[in-house]
């Protein structure tokens, strides 16, 4: 079982930065592509950002293009998600999940283990 805690998220003025960080304690961290998901109320949850576990390329929701990158420690089991130039329309909890192996990492589905979610407000 792998086990992912997110943390970082809060309350934000519109414009402002978040660094949200998940962690996992599983030493075979760098094997596993890694995403983030936001779910805002009333909504589906939808894809944010992606970082494959292999050379590390990365994909962005076009929603956050320019505004958010996705990055990992292998050394410290953490990925990252760095959040500029906040809107209110990004208020979501954030979920990070994993798997080896993925396909299109766009799709929830094709993610099998996940955290429990941080919430990230951005105030107008």
């Amino acid at each position: 079982q792998v086990q992912l805690v997110e943390s970082g998220g809060g309350l934000v003025q519109a414009g402002g930065s978040l660094r949200l960080s998940c962690a996992t304690s599983r030493r075979t961290f760098s094997r596993y592509d890694m995403g983030w998901f936001r779910q805002a109320p009333g909504k589906e949850r939808e894809f944010v950002a992606a970082i494959r576990s292999i050379g590390s390329s990365t994909h962005l929701a076009d929603s956050v293009k320019g505004r958010f990158t996705i990055s990992r420690d292998n050394a410290k089991n953490t990925v990252y998600l760095q959040m500029n130039s906040l809107k209110p329309e990004d208020t979501a909890v954030y979920y990070c999940a994993s798997n080896t192996g993925i396909v299109d990492v766009t799709t929830e589905s094709a993610y099998v283990y996940w955290g429990q979610g941080t919430q990230v407000t951005v105030s107008s």
